[in-house]
């Protein structure tokens, strides 16, 4: 019996991201001795009393409080409750467990091995990082600080809140941070009708667990956050990759709606499920996703030796009916529940379907539908990508990088590289920023504002050339949000020391401009009203600017840009026109296939009619090298 992999090449491209936003944000982050309680940090929350520390940066830190019921039992597959009182005073001084996951470098803190299943089930826990203040000069209500949400990314399989460290963006602007923990994969999204017996609320149906804990979290800080200095009228919910979709699902969510007031996301993709894809079988009429729920039951009851073949499975499952089904499902352990995926692969992630559209606390329409019909929560909103997203991936995969042993020596050849990333990046702004962006600037107005990061100032490591080879890379910008650009061991592969002033400046200007939208709803010209205005969005094709685009001082600084909105076809019809890639058939066809399999940007049926078809007849999408 074969594990559940992800299906497509292009998958575990996307899990590289998040490993690689892990190490930034976790080499980032300061070596802390291990934490003594501060007097100074005692407050007493709707829960009961706890007690913080002081972090090395000089900020007020609280780590591992409860923001939900432990979703175990009963409550697993079940939409988050609010937390039970805690007995004394809590002592909120280490993280909390990570949520259910493969052991790998990204996540999993217990020293399990790689591949092996880490966390906990328990594991709805949030952190709160503040300027210092006593219980008794705590900001009055008028005073009281702006608050930034941070979601983590990792594929939504992997990942957790330890490696961001707020405390140097709190200290910086004044601000009260949030990191939060939620359920991820199989236990964060899964829709099977045997799960929603009569009675069920909407909630507790739809499937979309990871979604409701995020907005779970949002109730707890409306409700808690006053007793640490900050302002529960002014929310800010801001993630990157997983996190960055994770941040559309808070404007597509009704169940969202008032807990936050701004929002960013940061290469995040505007993309969700329908339940078909989520629950039924691949060889349906209407096909699901190889790792549908009635997938993972097919492998399930294989493993457990109650089938002999999957056409015996599917049989089984029918004659179990959906009580049986649901007890069947709940009495698994964890690790059994993982055994059907495989977790030995790139940064233990493994497919899941995620984001579902179950007309409850996601739009049935797909996000950027909803976004023109308005369906959303309308707030201020900033969306960014990356220039070079996909250099990132490549990096490590491509047939055009010298390697030994899985490290990258040189670029073969660099015009190749170069191309493949530039066409699959620029599809990833589409979903991630033009298009969700002009949809919503048609809804709300001028509260919608773009960005577009072009830092690559990466030093030559022998004889890799990181700027011509990384550049402004998936998941590149966090340390310059955070204001941390030191990666521990890694920082000489990724920022010049010789450059240090000029990385400080841009980060610098980045932070200001997140904390001035935190503050006011418009990144403007950032806290001291002293940097380049950055402008709303503008669908209109006579714009001459609608996005920013952040850059070293040498290469241009902060400037708005005057590039014109792109599009799936404008997109596709780069690649058809690019030079570069004339004399490469091949390569232009698997770009062409990438965006089949990576966000849905181009359909098969475009694919069959591309380039006088030939894509299709030379190199058939059943066969790409993609697919497993």
């Amino acid at each position: 019996m074969q594990r559940l992999r992800s299906v497509r090449r292009v998958r575990r491209v996307q899990f590289a991201g998040a490993l690689l936003a892990w190490g930034l944000g976790c080499a980032a982050a300061p070596v802390e001795k291990p934490a003594l309680p501060d007097p100074a940090t005692r407050r007493t929350l709707v829960q009961g009393e706890l007690i913080g520390s002081t972090t090395q940066d000089g900020a007020h830190a609280w780590l591992g409080i409860p923001f939900a019921k432990p979703p175990v039992a009963d409550l697993r597959w079940r939409a988050p409750r609010p937390p039970d009182p805690w007995p004394g005073r809590l002592e909120a001084l280490k993280h909390a467990a990570s949520c259910i996951q493969f052991a790998n470098p990204a996540g999993g803190r217990d020293g399990a091995k790689s591949g092996t299943v880490t966390g906990s089930e328990d594991c709805l826990y949030l952190n709160v990082y503040a300027p210092k203040s006593t219980l008794d000069r705590r900001p009055a209500a008028d005073e009281r600080r702006p608050v930034m949400g941070w979601i983590h990314g990792g594929g939504n399989t992997s990942g957790d809140a330890v490696p961001y460290d707020g405390g140097v963006l709190a200290m910086r602007h004044d601000l009260v941070v949030v990191t939060v923990h939620y359920r991820m994969g199989v236990f964060g999204w899964f829709s099977h009708p045997a799960l929603r017996p009569e009675g069920t609320t909407a909630e507790d149906a739809s499937g979309n667990y990871g979604t409701l804990d995020i907005a779970r979290s949002l109730a707890w800080v409306r409700d808690n956050i006053a007793e640490f200095g900050g302002d529960p009228n002014r929310v800010t919910v801001f993630g990157e990759s997983a996190g960055g979709s994770n941040v559309f699902s808070m404007l597509l969510s009704p169940a969202a709606r008032g807990l936050f007031h701004t929002a960013i996301a940061q290469s995040g993709s505007a993309i969700t499920r329908p339940l078909s894809e989520a629950e039924n079988f691949v060889d349906d009429a209407e096909p699901g996703d190889l790792a549908s729920s009635n997938e993972v039951l097919v492998k399930q009851l294989l493993i457990d030796g109650l089938a002999k073949d999957r056409a015996e499975a599917k049989a089984e499952l029918v004659n179990m009916g959906p009580e049986k089904i649901a007890n069947y499902l709940r009495e698994k352990s964890p690790a059994q529940l993982l055994s059907v995926y495989d977790g030995s692969g790139f940064g233990g992630m493994y497919p899941s379907v995620t984001l579902l559209r179950d007309g409850a606390v996601l739009p049935l329409e797909p996000a950027v539908e909803a976004f023109r019909l308005g369906k959303y929560n309308q707030v201020p909103t900033i969306l960014g990508t990356n220039r070079d997203e996909v250099r990132l991936f490549q990096l490590f995969g491509s047939p055009y990088v010298a390697s030994l042993m899985g490290l990258p020596l040189w670029l073969k050849d660099v015009d190749l590289y170069q191309a493949t990333a530039e066409h699959s990046s620029r599809m990833w702004k589409v979903r991630g920023v033009d298009s969700p962006a002009s949809a919503m600037r048609g809804v709300q107005g001028p509260s919608v504002y773009g960005y577009r990061f072009d830092w690559d100032d990466e030093p030559k490591v022998l004889f890799l050339d990181l700027a011509d080879a990384l550049g402004a890379a998936h998941a590149i910008e966090i340390p310059f949000v955070f204001g941390r650009l030191s990666l521990g061991p890694g920082t000489r592969f990724v920022f010049d020391e010789k450059k240090s002033d000029a990385n400080r400046w841009l980060s610098d200007q980045m932070m200001s401009y997140w904390a001035e939208f935190a503050y006011s709803g418009d990144p403007g010209r950032g806290r001291k009203g002293a940097q380049a205005e950055w402008k709303p969005w503008s669908a209109s094709s006579n714009a001459a600017e609608r996005f920013i685009l952040f850059d070293a001082e040498s290469d241009g600084g902060v400037r708005m840009s005057r590039d014109a909105i792109l599009t799936r076809h404008s997109v596709i019809a780069g690649v058809a026109s690019d030079q570069r890639l004339s004399a490469h058939q091949r390569v232009r066809c698997e770009i062409y296939l990438q965006f089949i399999v990576w966000g849905k940007g181009m359909t098969e049926e475009e694919y069959g009619s591309v380039e006088n078809a030939s894509c299709a007849s030379d190199y058939p999408l059943a066969s790409h090298p993609w697919e497993d």
